[in-house]
């Protein structure tokens, strides 16, 4: 029976076109490469002045500070029992001048008061969950086409307006100095705590670019609420005789990350 073989290539014609498959492999996956990082597959929108930008990248942000109150109890520092305050959030640029984003906050609160003769005091442990825009008035080169028409920004001054809801579990008690474990708490002005409030949160701040993926972010916002029982201080049970709601501030610091910026 006859035996067939396939024909055996020459080795000076086998080593080329090993090493042309290998150059073209390289070459695609080159191309796949600089095709997904390239700026130009983004999709481009235009302002006003029909200049090209670019919408994002998405950036997380993760910040600490302090929370201030303000409420019946209070008429102004003297009096505050400050508290920490946490916060995690997103942000997406979606013009040159305007980011949205969303933020959860985890912060307390509290307060001794200004009338010697009530001497009620409070601590209160809240969360929030808000939805806001910032607005950026100064230009960033950052956000558009090439060529830029402005060079990027390395300190950016924004102004922030949102809305939100907070919960929020406040405990009053008589005395002059923070609670311990000692401290009997007065008996709540409702039984549903924690309970829910709108919040309204108004602020300002200034960004600074570290590097092309992170900024640090200073930031002060006081936040409205819905509410007269931030502190368990109201005309509920007579505690207090004003009806205005209460409100709070918080002061962060924070770092903002873009894992996707070019």
């Amino acid at each position: 029976m006859a035996v067939f073989s396939l024909p055996t290539l020459p080795t000076s014609f086998v080593s080329p076109v090993k090493s042309y498959l290998l150059s073209a492999a390289l070459v695609a996956l080159s191309l796949s490469v600089c095709a997904q990082d390239h700026p130009e597959r983004r999709k481009r929108h235009y302002d006003a002045q029909a200049r090209t930008y670019y919408r994002g990248p998405v950036r997380f942000s993760a910040g600490a500070g302090v929370g201030l109150y303000n409420g019946d109890l209070t008429k102004g520092l003297s009096n505050q029992l400050p508290g920490p305050s946490f916060s995690l959030g997103v942000l997406y640029p979606v013009h040159p001048h305007w980011t949205v984003g969303s933020e959860a906050t985890y912060f307390q609160i509290g307060s001794t008061d200004y009338l010697p003769e009530r001497n009620l005091a409070f601590r209160g442990r809240n969360g929030t969950g808000t939805v806001f825009v910032r607005f950026e008035p100064l230009r960033d080169g950052a956000y558009y086409a090439a060529p830029r028409p402005a060079p990027t920004a390395l300190v950016k001054p924004y102004l922030k307006l949102g809305v939100g809801l907070a919960l929020y579990s406040p405990k009053a008690y008589n005395g002059t100095t923070r609670p311990d474990a000692t401290t009997s708490f007065l008996r709540p002005e409702r039984g549903d705590y924690p309970a829910l409030a709108i919040v309204a949160p108004v602020g300002a701040g200034v960004t600074l670019r570290l590097t092309h993926k992170l900024n640090a972010t200073a930031e002060a916002a006081y936040y409205f609420t819905t509410t007269d029982q931030l502190d368990d201080i109201s005309t509920g049970l007579g505690r207090s005789t004003s009806a205005l709601k209460d409100g709070y501030g918080l002061v962060e610091l924070k770092l903002e990350y873009s894992p996707w910026s070019r």
